[in-house]
């Protein structure tokens, strides 16, 4: 059976950063159609402005009033803004703040109803968008928010296909790290990963690398005792659960020796520390991936970028590897959801004249069987 088109809405983040730029220098490539519908929340006239400007190839948009009259082999878009919106080339401005907002909201909305089927959100500027409605540090604490009233987070992954790096903290003061850091949370996180690179990326037994909070992972407790006092228990309790974790490691030897490269994942601390290695080796194709909610978004790595907005310099290889990545997300955890449907139970039945007992559980009695 052929696959369905997978519905991606778009938002189309800060209209004064490189947004549009790499939305539409991807979707100037047709065969994107080919994989998925897109959906952009954003402004025709907006796209037309940055497409003339920056003198990219003419896209044919499809301007639709809503996500349900999306059409297949089609670029779309659904209007959130006003048309007479003013776009000031590599300024931050409360408007722009004010549309990349409208845009988001009308994407979330959508995927609450689910008329699309994944979100992918071009960069905003954190401190714009800022509103009433609107008081995060950014898309994952947002989306939290919306997606899990019972308070459960999602974990903000940087990956790309050699290298997953997931945090413990993400937007918070580093002199807030430490405190925020127990052995509770490190558990949920190490289950949340585990779960994400087995049912999003197909890894049937993920092997998890645990960066430490101190420097050199403390020296025998001479720079810390986090490790002894966190970290380990944590990682021994999530062991328990079935998660595979190795450390802890301190960040700069694990990073300059490329140990990471015998990992499923690594777990880092805080922002920087996994953050600026990622993307110092995989920036231009990194993705940010937000695991452990119900729904699927990812964003390109990078953010804004004011600085050469507007020059036609800006690559689309980190938007475009975040639209691959939802895509195959989505179909990866309809392949795994297929796959746990309906899980052998554990059986007893006679084997032989003598009434003897085979449990299908032991090796000895049946070969082990893994989805």
């Amino acid at each position: 059976m052929e696959e369905k088109l997978v519905r991606v809405g778009i938002t189309h983040g800060d209209i004064n950063g490189i947004g549009y730029e790499v939305i539409l220098k991807t979707f100037s490539d047709n065969r994107i159609t080919e994989l998925c519908t897109p959906v952009i929340y954003g402004s025709s006239k907006i796209a037309a402005f940055y497409r003339k400007m920056l003198e990219l190839p003419s896209i044919s948009m499809n301007s639709i009033l809503n996500a349900e009259e999306a059409g297949d082999n089609r670029v779309n878009i659904i209007n959130c803004v006003n048309d007479e919106i003013k776009v000031e080339v590599g300024q931050p401005t409360p408007i722009a703040g004010e549309a990349a907002y409208k845009a988001l909201e009308r994407g979330v909305a959508d995927l609450k109803q689910g008329v699309i089927d994944v979100l992918l959100t071009a960069p905003i500027n954190k401190n714009t968008i800022q509103n009433d409605q609107f008081h995060f540090p950014g898309h994952t604490e947002y989306l939290e928010d919306q997606f899990s009233p019972q308070g459960k987070k999602g974990l903000m992954i940087l990956m790309n296909d050699q290298l997953k790096v997931a945090l413990v903290t993400g937007h918070i003061p580093l002199s807030q790290v430490v405190s925020s850091i127990t052995v509770d949370d490190i558990v949920n996180k190490l289950s949340v990963f585990n779960q994400a690179l087995k049912q999003d990326f197909r890894i049937n037994k993920p092997r998890i690398a645990v960066l430490s909070i101190n420097p050199h992972a403390g020296d025998g407790g001479l720079l810390g005792d986090e490790e002894n006092a966190v970290l380990i228990p944590a990682m021994q309790e999530a062991e328990k659960k079935g998660v595979m974790s190795f450390g802890p490691y301190a960040a700069d030897g694990f990073f300059g020796s490329r140990m990471y490269e015998r990992f499923d994942g690594v777990l880092a601390m805080y922002h920087d520390q996994g953050l600026a290695p990622f993307k110092a080796l995989s920036m231009e194709n990194g993705v940010n991936y937000t695991a452990g909610l119900p729904i699927i978004r990812t964003s390109p790595a990078h953010g804004t970028a004011y600085d050469i907005a507007g020059q036609n310099i800006a690559s689309e290889e980190s938007f475009r590897q975040a639209l691959y990545t939802a895509i195959d997300v989505y179909r990866n955890r309809l392949r795994f959801k297929e796959a746990t449907a309906h899980p052998l139970r554990k059986q007893y039945f006679d084997k032989g004249s003598d009434n003897e007992k085979l449990d299908l559980t032991k090796d000895e009695d049946v070969d082990t069987f893994e989805p």
